[in-house]
């Protein structure tokens, strides 16, 4: 049992550690990670009379968890942070249940324990809101879908799928005729889908259905809710985008507080009936003034994205080019080596 309690100890005090320094370097918060630094201490002193007795009991050399290898990953800076989280709260629950045969005081360790759900709640909060941002900056080639063309739902998951696996790395989810109870299932299947590929997950126009089935944002028109408002319900960590179709729209949605926004229809396109095209015009000009992240769109195909690259734009939002191709993958594929060759 002693090495059971010696492992775990280690357990907790490489957790606190990890989950001290995210919060520190991270952060930048001074509050949570005092502590994290803390708790460290606490538990470290509280085991302290019994250190020798511990440190006899370990058994590296024979211990046969060696050999178990963990599933391989490529973790970001979420996946460290939810797993030294689950680490720290199964070290102290162990902790709590074998401490007793060195008549340790278990209360520190529930205390610290039940602190510790809260502080998980408070970070990823945290992170989510500076991180998903920042992840969405790096997004260059954005996927809107029609369904018009599909018989049914399976192929149209199959087109989704090959765009992501082609380098689409924003997906966003437009249903205009749907139910709402069909536009949540469909919508599962495709946030499940760009997780798989680590793509963001944007929802057209309903902001209800973007925070039930916590999507990564919402993508707004002109007469839709005001981001003002689409901010209160889904939070500062969600991603709201809105479309423009003059420089003066532009400049509002900066002000409103949008974190990207559409620059279109370049091109007159039958996804937005009776819409004018803006032409390349509008691309310069949001080029030149736009500080936040863009994506030229309407129309836009392989045959005339050079020009709209020529006229500035390092991001495109695509709709029947990609997602109606024959082979959604190679297209996508081609349309950001045009992208990354800028």
């Amino acid at each position: 049992m002693k090495r059971i309690i010696d492992v775990n100890l280690n357990r907790t005090s490489e957790a606190l550690r990890v989950l001290e320094e995210i919060a520190r370097f991270s952060l930048d918060n001074k509050a949570v990670s005092a502590m994290f630094k803390n708790m460290r201490h606490d538990i470290i002193n509280t085991y302290s009379s019994y250190y020798s007795e511990l440190l006899s009991s370990r058994n590296t050399e024979e211990d046969i968890g060696r050999e178990i290898p963990n599933p391989s990953s490529k973790p970001g800076l979420i996946d460290v942070y939810k797993a030294n989280f689950k680490r720290l709260q199964q070290a102290l629950r162990t902790l709590s249940e074998y401490s007793g045969i060195l008549s340790v005081d278990t209360g520190l360790l529930e205390k610290i324990r039940y602190e510790s759900y809260t502080l998980e709640k408070v970070m990823f909060q945290e992170l989510t809101q500076k991180f998903n941002k920042k992840r969405f900056n790096d997004k260059k080639l954005y996927l809107v879908t029609d369904r018009s063309n599909f018989s049914c739902h399976n192929d149209f998951l199959n087109a989704v799928a090959a765009a992501l696996e082609g380098g689409v790395s924003v997906i966003q989810l437009r249903e205009k005729t749907a139910s709402t109870r069909e536009f949540i299932g469909l919508g599962k299947k495709v946030r499940e889908l760009c997780a798989l590929y680590d793509a963001i997950f944007i929802v057209n126009d309903r902001v209800d259905i973007a925070q039930a089935i916590n999507a990564d944002g919402v993508h707004l028109g002109q007469e839709d809710m005001d981001i003002q408002n689409a901010r209160k319900i889904l939070g500062e960590a969600s991603i709201i985008g809105i479309s423009t179709h003059s420089p003066e729209q532009a400049s509002i949605a900066v002000e409103s507080g949008a974190d990207y926004i559409g620059v279109g229809p370049v091109y007159s396109t039958p996804t937005k009936p009776g819409r004018p095209s803006v032409g390349l015009e509008y691309v310069k000009w949001a080029s030149g003034n736009v500080d936040i992240p863009w994506f030229a769109i309407g129309g836009i195909n392989r045959e005339n994205l050079q020009d709209v690259i020529s006229a500035g734009a390092e991001k495109v939002a695509v709709v029947r080019a990609i997602i109606n191709a024959e082979k959604p993958d190679k297209t996508a594929s081609e349309f950001l080596e045009l992208l990354n060759s800028r």
